[in-house]
């Protein structure tokens, strides 16, 4: 079970990133922001169930643009 991270870039040169880690019941999901050489914010932390990962990841693939990346931290 590895994390999926997903990322977009934004206009001062940052990047916004959901990043899912996986565990064995559940889908830890993590959002924040990245401006190096900052530390990155993390702006929202939940746990999911599987099909609501899924479910979430489809959609900011789909309509909010994200993109699947490597991790960056």
């Amino acid at each position: 079970m590895e994390s999926l991270w997903l990322v977009r870039g934004t206009a001062d040169g940052g990047t916004e990133y959901v990043c899912f880690r996986p565990t064995r019941e559940s889908v830890e999901m993590l959002e924040g922001f990245h401006l190096p050489p900052q530390m990155p914010l993390i702006k929202k932390r939940r746990w999911l169930n599987r099909s609501e990962a899924l479910s979430c990841r489809q959609n900011l693939e789909r309509s909010e643009g994200f993109r699947h990346g490597s991790a960056l931290f």
